[in-house]
């Protein structure tokens, strides 16, 4: 069974960085693609961002270009979330996905999810 389990969410300042990490374990991802996603309360769970395993190609929601950048350790099979200029609307649990197919990452595409972590943002 595949597991992702996230890390580094905490309590920020706005224009603050933060780094989140996910760890995968259970199977190997060369071939498979992995992200983000975020839900804060009383919205959907959104896509962030997301990187193919072997070429790194990378994709980001519009509203995080230019701010996130998305990477991934092969060695260690951990995907990274550098988080830069944080604004408040930036808050809510950040959830690690991943999947194997190539229609757009989405929610319903996603195969495995992370428990998610906490970003708060705090002016």
């Amino acid at each position: 069974q595949v597991q992702l389990v996230e890390s580094g969410g905490g309590l920020v300042q706005t224009g603050g960085s933060l780094r989140l990490s996910c760890a995968a374990s259970g199977r190997t991802f060369s071939r498979w693609r992995m992200g983000w996603f975020r839900q804060a309360p009383g919205n959907e769970r959104e896509f962030v961002a997301a990187i193919r395993w072997s070429s790194a190609t990378t994709t980001y929601a519009d509203s995080v270009k230019g701010r996130f950048t998305i990477s991934r350790d092969n060695a260690k099979n951990t995907v990274y979330l550098q988080m830069n200029s944080l604004k408040l609307e930036d808050t809510a649990v950040y959830y690690c996905a991943a999947d194997s197919k190539m229609t757009p990452f989405h929610r319903d595409s996603v195969e495995y999810w992370g428990q998610g972590t906490q970003v708060t943002v705090s002016s």
